[in-house]
């Protein structure tokens, strides 16, 4: 099947009934253009690739723009371990820490511009954040809207009493309609100041996947697509997840395929599991990468718990993708530790239990209302070191550094590739400061750093040093195995309750590596199907290896 042919099956499946010729034509006219550019190579992930999650502006120095102080930071400090850059959206915006853009095509003044984003892309691998569910209500096309200019009528989703929103599923309680000046009225998934924009009219989809292709041309090998499940409306339906919304991730999917080989959409849609990996379509269609949103979540608990059942029987339903997909892990990020990928997983008593556990160790939390009145932990916000410790039990810094290192170990050693937070990467605590001052949950785990006073930390403050050193340990070692391909095969193996255990298998070079990581504070025996070296230390082991608290291995077979 040509190009031409996939892309006019997938617009009629966006737009059915309401198809017309004319849009396959003014598609293809649109990669015909694009088609003449220049485009740069980029290749696929390995074991080697690791992503920062990461806002423009972390490390600031007094009159320099953030990305060039960004890029310094890390060409010093991590340049052999951090392959991929994630920069949150770093266009000019009016709230939610960037989520409300105002131009997608305007770099941050604060951050710099494209030239600095040029520089970066020299060193990283880039991956941008586009926020095509919604643009701030500040923006000069819902501006245009407003006031009645013709090129913007329809833009947005204005209210139909028609339009049977009963069963609309959304993340937030604040009203799904909003009323502007001049009465006018815009669907508003998330905020009254984030207005939903209106995929239903052609040339917002066409306009869309324009600037989709700017950010793959201008250094972008990976497209995050934020809160993308949200993106079309269709009336008496949960407007989540909706087969218009895959077959506009399918179009995108073949027409960078077409010009740029090797970019990668990553989907965010922070949902049940079984939903979340829906994205991925048949493998080989639609989303590169999905977030693996239940893995934050379950890593808590089992080192809350000291027990690695429930993860260990959910990881097992982890299947390879295809030699084209795989999962995107992390286990913290700029929002908290998303509690509705539990759902089915944990019970309602184990996730109240994290949440009063967070509670306990200073952090924040969010609750959705259920039909029955009764509320339930939506969202986390705390550091994830902090979240981590168990306060009866892990009072010594060091043993809080070993736990989070251990945390750790399973993110990069589970199938996918993996993303770490830049708090993570640097051993931060909770940021009561930005909390209060904002106001905003989220901003517990949001802190910004003076350059100078950053680097000072990180070989002055004995928590920060440890973390550092040990997260970049992790990093190289990981990069230095082949049996940790994102593609690679995985096993999980049922050796202790108290203990994670994952054998991962790389057929196409034959390589087999055994991650093993004890979850609970005592000393664990472990039989093991082979013995081998600890790449992680360096030590040799037979088929019986006894684990600290918090210790894990990574034995290589021989």
């Amino acid at each position: 099947m040509s190009f031409t042919e996939k892309a006019e099956k997938q617009l009629k499946t966006i737009y059915g009934s309401e198809y017309e010729d004319r849009f396959k034509n003014e598609m293809q006219t649109l990669v015909e253009k694009w088609k003449k550019e220049s485009w740069p190579e980029t290749s696929s992930v390995t074991e080697r690739n690791v992503y920062l999650i990461t806002y423009g502006d972390i490390v600031q120095k007094k009159g320099e723009p953030a990305l060039k102080t960004l890029n310094t930071f890390l060409t010093e400090h991590a340049k052999e371990e951090i392959t991929d850059v994630h920069l949150l959206p770093m266009f000019p915006y009016t709230s939610d820490d960037g989520f409300s853009v105002t131009d997608y095509r305007t770099i941050d003044p604060k951050l710099g511009d494209w030239q600095d984003i040029e520089r970066l892309s020299q060193s990283y691998r880039l991956m941008f954040d586009f926020v095509a569910n919604h643009m701030s209500k500040s923006s000069s096309w819902f501006q245009g809207y407003l006031k009645d200019d013709p090129a913007y009528k329809h833009y947005f989703v204005s209210h139909n009493d028609a339009f049977d929103t009963s069963h609309v599923v959304r993340p937030r309680t604040s009203p799904l309609i909003h009323t502007y000046e001049g009465g006018k009225t815009a669907w508003t998934t998330f905020s009254e100041d984030q207005v939903d924009v209106n995929f239903r009219h052609l040339p917002v989809l066409l306009e869309m996947t324009t600037i989709l292709l700017e950010y793959a041309q201008r250094g972008g090998t990976s497209i995050r697509l934020d809160a993308i499940g949200f993106m079309w409306k269709e009336s008496g339906t949960s407007c989540i997840h909706l087969p218009q919304t895959h077959a506009i991730i399918q179009l995108w999917r073949e027409i960078l395929d077409e010009l740029k080989l090797n970019t990668l959409l990553i989907t965010e849609t922070n949902v049940p599991h079984q939903e979340n990996i829906s994205y991925f379509g048949s493998g080989e269609n639609e989303a590169h990468m999905v977030y693996q949103f239940s893995l934050p979540p379950l890593v808590l608990h089992s080192f809350t718990t000291h027990s690695a059942k429930t993860l260990s029987n959910w990881a097992k339903s982890i299947d390879k993708v295809s030699d084209k997909a795989t999962y995107f892990n992390f286990l913290a990020s700029h929002d908290g530790i998303g509690m509705r990928p539990t759902e089915g997983i944990l019970t309602e008593e184990e996730r109240n239990a994290l949440a009063d556990k967070v509670l306990q160790n200073g952090g924040r939390v969010n609750y959705k209302s259920n039909p029955d009145g009764s509320e339930s932990p939506y969202e986390l916000n705390c550091n994830y070191m902090d979240a981590l410790i168990n306060p009866e039990e892990d009072q010594e810094e060091d043993i809080q550094v070993q736990k989070m290192l251990a945390a750790h170990s399973i993110l990069f050693s589970v199938m996918g590739v993996p993303a770490v937070y830049y708090h993570s990467l640097l051993g931060s605590e909770n940021d009561y400061e930005g909390l209060e001052e904002s106001g905003i949950n989220r901003r517990i785990n949001r802190e910004k750093f003076e350059y100078d006073e950053l680097v000072e930390e990180l070989s002055s403050s004995s928590r920060r040093k440890k973390v550092f050193a040990g997260m970049k340990q992790l990093i190289r070692t990981r990069q230095s195995a082949r049996a940790l391909s994102p593609f690679a095969g995985q096993e999980i193996l049922d050796l202790n309750p108290q203990v994670f255990a994952v054998k991962r298998t790389n057929d196409e070079t034959g390589d087999e590596l055994l991650a093993v990581v004890n979850t609970s504070n005592e000393k664990v025996e472990v039989r093991l199907p082979y013995g081998g070296r600890d790449l992680w230390s360096g030590v040799d082991y037979g088929e019986s290896v006894e684990l600290a608290g918090y210790q894990f291995v990574w034995i290589k077979n021989k």
